[in-house]
């Protein structure tokens, strides 16, 4: 018996669209990549020393692997770690910030919350962008105001999930733009039922502070477009990969995850590039993980990112196009300049 991924209805119609869409579509002149981390060393409320010691292998493999893999402009790796909010503790970004400082990885925000209020989210949003900025060197400054990138914990951006759990803001929209978030990195959600129906697509969502998920609509954004909205939407590819089923029924959803039970494989990566936002001749794809993970961590480290990053080159050789490893920050400014 045949059936979908939970939730398709929510999705597959977009998807249907932008297969249409990709349908004899030229090759890209170029490709841009990052990898979005939900990085939690605290999760399952680990102590400060289980924390540091799922940094460790981070701090002491990833310069390793960057430097194996230069991109067309002989450019190394990037790796963005969305660090959660609740989770800081100056000894746990030390090490990711020694990297930022070798331009082989980036720190962006994160954050759990679960109906607290406006006060508190934005409380919480400004005084740590504050601290990464100020005490770790980390984001930067654009017109004078911290500016950051944004994941949502449980996927639940803007009120999103049905239940209401996991945000309480129908307004979070308006309340990040206020804040200074550049772009949000959140999305591809499904299976969950926040995941939204645009898909495939980088676009600008306005918000509508009476209503929850106002991102599930938007404005794409087009070669020489108008730059309009409340946010800027930066998702992964969202797929259906029938040549890997699930139980061997059921197509295997592909978000662009990185974890230890989806090995990298070149179908994957050709998967990705015809699936990944386009915007004229540029193909951007945001690639993401819980890297923190013992199991992902172990998996990424050892096997998966040197395989992605030699496909990922060997896939731009065959397409003639030019290949950038960037952070989240450089795609925002690639999409853009796009």
């Amino acid at each position: 018996m045949y059936s979908l991924p939970r939730n398709a209805q929510i999705w597959l119609p977009g998807y249907f669209r932008s297969c249409l869409k990709a349908r004899n579509r030229k090759p890209p002149k170029r490709v841009w990549v990052t990898i979005a981390d939900h990085f939690e060393p605290l999760r399952g409320g680990a102590s400060l020393a289980e924390g540091l010691g799922r940094i460790a292998p981070w701090r002491r493999l990833w310069p390793e692997i960057a430097a194996r893999h230069r991109d067309s402009l002989d450019g190394p790796a990037v790796y963005t770690f969305f660090y959660p909010q609740e989770e800081y503790h100056p000894a746990l970004l030390e090490p990711l910030a020694e990297m930022a400082e070798q331009s082989i990885a980036d720190v962006e925000v994160h954050i759990h919350h679960d109906g607290e209020g406006e006060k508190n989210f934005v409380d919480r949003i400004s005084g740590f962008i504050e601290a990464l900025y100020e005490r770790h060197r980390l984001l930067r400054k654009q017109d004078g105001r911290i500016k950051f990138g944004f994941i949502h914990g449980n996927w639940a951006l803007d009120n999103s999930l049905p239940s209401g759990r996991w945000c309480g803001l129908n307004n979070e929209i308006s309340l990040l733009r206020a804040a200074g978030c550049y772009a949000d990195f959140t999305l591809p959600s499904a299976p969950s039922p926040a995941q939204t129906r645009i898909v495939n697509t980088i676009y600008w969502a306005t918000d509508d502070p009476s209503r929850p998920k106002s991102h599930d609509r938007g404005a794409p954004l087009l070669p020489g477009g108008k730059q309009t909205g409340d946010l800027l939407m930066i998702p992964g590819p969202l797929a259906l990969n029938g040549s890997s089923r699930k139980y061997g029924l059921v197509p295997r959803l592909e978000t662009g995850e990185l974890a230890a039970g989806n090995p990298v494989t070149s179908q994957r990566v050709r998967l990705w590039l015809h699936h990944a936002p386009r915007i004229g001749d540029d193909v951007f794809l945001k690639l993401f993980s819980h890297g923190a993970k013992e199991d992902n961590c172990q998996a990424l480290l050892q096997r998966d990112l040197d395989a992605m990053l030699r496909f990922l080159k060997e896939e731009c050789i065959r397409l003639r196009a030019s290949l950038r490893y960037v952070s989240a920050w450089a795609m925002r400014n690639a999409v853009l300049a796009a």
